[in-house]
């Protein structure tokens, strides 16, 4: 589907561009992907052309950076365009990347790993316009954060903006844990805090148990970090433990598992072993 339309300056006005002369933005934090979204762009647009025409900004070397419509870029390019209509702007650095995550930010559905590294790059973009402001200029929102400008904008409050820009330190397969549900979003945020290291560890640890944690287990997780005490063993025991919320259950009487473990093994020692003879067969199970 088309996006929203843009806002145009009394004194701009549309002009066609070659598509090869169009450049994406740099670090672009939103996925442009050929999903079924997609297909309903490029049906719209055979339909009725590209309604809402592109916002760039002019480079050095002749070329143009997309501040808007990367995806109408990428539809028009895979139905046979080779012009599509642009509106230029002349827009500084900073103003390009508010420009560029504001537009974004209208779609109705992005992966909270695309608003995560938007609202940083907004919020860092904020900060430095700010750090160069002249002495004599007026600022409307004086007295206000960077988050709070960000979080009146963009509909979030200060927090959560602060937590979507904090998981942006999440290694990227825990990141994509947030995006495709498997993991939510506040434990994350918790995670976000252990070292580059310790989330390898941890998602070691969520395969052996084959969970992702609760938000009170990331907080336990997140505490052992931060007093140097974090074992890849207890975020296993750790994610091992039956959450409070989980009602379906396999349980066994523990004479009913010790006919097959030594008798001096303990209910942990066999839990564990258990999980890693599951693990196993199911590792072979895939290889064949």
């Amino acid at each position: 589907m088309e996006e929203k339309k843009e806002l145009l300056d009394q004194d701009e006005r549309v002009v066609e561009i070659e598509l090869e002369r169009l450049r994406g933005f740099v670090n672009h934090p939103f996925k442009v992907q050929a999903d079924s979204q997609m297909i309903e762009l490029q049906e719209s647009i055979k339909k009725y052309g590209i309604l809402n025409p592109l916002i760039v900004r002019p480079r050095q070397d002749g070329t143009y950076e997309i501040i808007s419509g990367h995806r109408r870029k990428f539809a028009a390019e895979k139905i046979g365009y080779r012009k599509v209509p642009v509106i230029i702007r002349v827009l500084k650095d900073d103003e390009a990347v508010v420009s560029m995550v504001d537009s974004n930010l209208q779609r109705e559905m992005i992966s909270p790993s695309e608003k995560a590294f938007a609202y940083k790059m907004k919020y860092e973009a904020i900060k430095r316009k700010a750090g160069r402001r002249k002495c004599g200029q007026v600022d409307h929102n004086l007295g206000k954060k960077s988050i709070e400008l960000i979080g009146e904008e963009c509909g979030d409050s200060p927090k959560q903006v602060q937590r979507y820009i904090k998981i942006t330190e999440l290694i990227p397969e825990m990141l994509e844990k947030v995006d495709d549900g498997s993991m939510g979003f506040t434990p994350a945020v918790q995670l976000s805090f252990l070292k580059k290291k310790e989330q390898k560890e941890m998602l070691d640890a969520m395969e052996f148990a084959q969970c992702t944690p609760s938000l009170s287990q990331a907080l336990r997780i997140k505490k052992l970090s931060a007093d140097g005490k974090l074992t890849v063993r207890n975020m296993e025991d750790i994610l091992s433990e039956i959450k409070q919320k989980e009602i379906d259950r396999v349980v066994f009487k523990t004479e009913q598992l010790h006919r097959f473990f030594p008798v001096s093994y303990t209910a942990e020692q066999m839990r564990r072993e258990i999980l890693e003879m599951l693990k196993l067969n199911m590792n072979k199970y895939w290889d064949e």
